[in-house]
């Protein structure tokens, strides 16, 4: 996974939007979106799968748990025996364990430089943690932008990227289905714009390569190294429902067609509740001795409420 970008609570119909690309050489073996098993065992996850090392880019477990990694592009570090930074994304679907305990787990494993995105929806929580940073940050409602350098570094194709997002969810109309909105993030996530040179980072690796990656979607010159898919995690509030939707587009290196599979999953993510545990409230659940009105005035306050629970534990840079 090399771009993100994540809107959290940022609209009341579509409270989670998450529009990414996964950038990899086209010779390392992959499979497509769809649930599996790690063979450690542990729940199943919805995600594409590195069939080399095991690991994923980017997945979720029916428990209200989402990860994603990117790599921190600094070609001076990098150890080639060190331990596939794909196994962050399952070893975080597993555990059952806060971000700060499971940050003191991961920190010192030896993984060349990451950032992992990790959120545990029946907790309301979500955080941007990094090899970079000493400690991780929980992100409270807004958007934010990721690629090979820490969170919202302002890299022209990260600016692009949240600019597209924000534009495909305003523009939606009420009546307006969701293919439409994955339609225009599609789009977004395929442009080809390389960066002003005056604009390109520095991240050590030669100058026309760094013109190259300064795309949202990639395909250098030799055809070996660019965009292997698009996935997006859209959710939907319909009525007092939650839905979520996965779209996942995947590329090959020449100019076939792109592959398209989705998944739809019901009551996903499960609401918070103040002990972290899933809840799902109801019309029907309200406590009794409230009236008609109190009721569907409570239910209507538990359809309008974020996925991120306000006043969570503080954010640590």
């Amino acid at each position: 996974m090399c771009l993100v970008a994540l809107a959290l609570d940022q609209d009341r119909r579509f409270p989670l939007v998450l529009a990414s690309n996964r950038d990899e050489f086209f010779e390392r073996p992959t499979a497509r979106l769809g649930w599996w098993t790690p063979d450690s065992g542990g729940p199943e996850i919805l995600s594409g799968r590195d069939l080399q090392a095991g690991g994923t880019w980017l997945g979720l477990t029916a428990a209200g748990r989402l990860a994603l990694v990117t790599n921190v592009r600094d070609p001076s570090r990098h150890d080639p025996k060190a331990p596939s930074r794909g196994e962050l994304v399952p070893r975080w679907l597993h555990s059952e364990l806060p971000l700060d305990r499971f940050w003191m787990q991961v920190a010192l494993s030896g993984y060349n430089g990451f950032n992992l995105i990790a959120a545990d929806f029946a907790r309301g929580d979500c955080f941007w943690a990094s090899s970079a940073a000493a400690l991780p940050r929980r992100l409270e409602r807004g958007l934010y932008g990721l690629s090979n350098a820490v969170l919202d570094t302002p890299w022209p194709k990260v600016a692009r990227l949240k600019a597209g997002v924000r534009a495909a969810i305003g523009s939606l109309g009420a009546e307006d289905p969701v293919d439409l909105l994955a339609t225009r993030l599609f789009e977004a996530l395929g442009d080809r714009s390389l960066a002003p040179d005056g604009q390109l980072p520095d991240t050590g690796v030669p100058r026309e390569l760094e013109r190259q990656l300064s795309a949202a979607f990639i395909r250098t010159p030799d055809g070996r190294y660019g965009t292997r898919c698009s996935t997006l995690v859209i959710t939907e509030r319909i009525k007092r429902q939650l839905v979520t939707h996965v779209f996942e587009r995947s590329y090959t290196a020449g100019p076939g067609v792109a592959l398209l599979r989705r998944s739809r999953l019901s009551g996903w993510p499960p609401r918070y509740s103040a002990s972290g545990a899933a809840s799902r409230m109801s019309a029907e659940t309200v406590p009794a001795g409230l009236d008609e009105a109190s009721a569907l005035a409570a239910a209507k306050r538990t359809r309008a409420r974020g996925l991120i629970k306000p006043g969570g534990p503080r954010s640590r840079d």
